[in-house]
This record gives structure tokens, C-alpha cells and sequence, in this order.
């Protein structure tokens, strides 16, 4: 019975040994916060994943996402249950873009349809074009409801969809999306920042780049 017990032991020992250094090792890595926060996410921020390092089907995934509040209406659990226009104004990150639906009167729009996905820029992505361009932009009603509408699929994309996907858009012109796991390209230049969020009638993949139509 001693050496058994003495064996169990240093089986013990031995892989405590073992799995220390990875347990140090994730305690000790920095998981940037949304929008160059630089605080350390914590666990309930990371999304679950598969073996294969992919994100599970229902959860969103990004490093913007850690920028989104833990609860409220801003929140991934107060989004869900809003529509989707509703649920883009109650994010602090996508309030320009708020404001141009509202321009191009395309909240009941938006709000009305069912299983869609929105591409949403964030504010920093509407701040990448030069003032003058975004001002005239949101001034032609006509030309602002086209890149609005550009950015919304008639249909609820998954992550999976998008490793390598062509979509047609409301506006009637085609998005390519690819990558896989939690890396996703839009026409190959704008990156999923934040995807996979839900809201009652779309799915949401925030991008940091305007998607303009082909």
C-alpha cells in the first residue's frame, strides 16, 4: 500500500510540474482590450473555441469585442434582445453610423427585416474618410442610403460562411468575405473587429473599414 501510495504521489507531482508552466504562461499573456484599451481581458471576455482554435457557433469573437459593456442594453445579452438598428444605437462605437441610418431613414428598414447580417463600421472607420467626402456623403441622401444598404445580406451569415463567401447585399452588389477561426476579411481590405454578435433580427460583424460599392 506505501508504494502505491508514493507512486500516486509522484504521478501527482509530475504533472503538476507539467501543467504549471502553461497555466503561468496564460496568466502572465495580455489580451488587448478593445480599441488599444491594453487591459487583460478577462476570462468571460474570451470567446469559447474548439480544438482547432475556431470560435463556437454562437458566441462573438474579436478584439473590439472586449470594448462592448457587460450589461445593459450595450451589452451582447441587451443587443440580442433589440433590433438591429435599436441595437447599433445603444454602442458608443457605432454612433456614426447610427447617425447615418437615421439620415437615410433606414432605421424601420433595418428594424423590420428578418435574418439579416450588417457589416457595421466603427467610428473609427467612418473617421478614415476625409471629412469633406463623409460630409458630402451624408448630405446625398440617395448616395448614402446606397453604402448604407451595401453593407446589409438578406440573410444570417455564420462565422463559417465567411472563410469563403460572396453575398449579395441589399443595394444589389456583391461582398466577398474570407479567413477563418476569429480572422475575417470584407473585400479584402476591412477586418471583422467584433463579429458573430447577435441582435433580435440580424447577425452583426463590426468592421474597421467602410465598405464602398463595387
Amino acid at each position: 500500500m506505501t508504494s502505491t501510495l508514493k507512486i500516486r504521489r509522484t504521478a501527482l507531482a509530475v504533472a503538476a510540474a507539467a501543467v504549471l508552466p502553461f497555466a503561468l504562461a496564460a496568466c502572465s499573456s495580455d489580451s488587448g482590450g478593445a480599441y488599444g484599451s491594453g487591459s487583460p481581458a478577462s476570462a468571460a471576455d474570451v470567446p469559447a473555441a474548439g480544438a482547432d482554435g475556431a470560435t463556437t457557433a454562437d458566441q462573438p469573437f474579436g478584439p473590439a469585442c472586449a470594448g462592448v459593456p457587460k450589461e445593459g442594453a450595450g451589452s451582447f445579452d441587451g443587443m440580442a434582445k433589440a433590433p438591429v438598428a435599436t441595437a447599433a444605437s445603444n454602442n458608443p462605437a457605432l454612433s456614426t453610423l447610427v447617425a447615418a441610418v437615421k439620415k437615410a431613414g433606414l432605421v424601420d428598414t433595418l428594424n423590420n427585416a428578418k435574418d439579416i447580417t450588417v457589416f457595421a463600421p466603427t467610428n473609427d472607420a467612418f473617421a478614415k474618410i476625409p471629412k469633406a467626402d463623409l460630409d458630402k456623403v451624408l448630405a446625398d441622401k440617395a448616395m448614402l442610403t446606397k453604402i448604407l444598404t451595401y453593407h446589409v445580406v438578406g440573410q444570417s451569415l455564420t462565422p463559417q460562411q465567411l472563410e469563403n463567401g460572396s453575398f449579395e447585399t441589399l443595394q444589389k452588389g456583391m461582398v466577398t468575405t474570407a479567413g477563418s477561426g476569429q480572422a475575417y476579411k470584407v473585400n479584402g481590405t476591412s477586418n471583422v473587429v467584433c463579429g458573430n454578435v447577435r441582435t433580435a433580427n440580424a447577425n452583426v460583424y463590426i468592421v474597421d473599414t467602410v465598405l464602398m460599392p463595387k
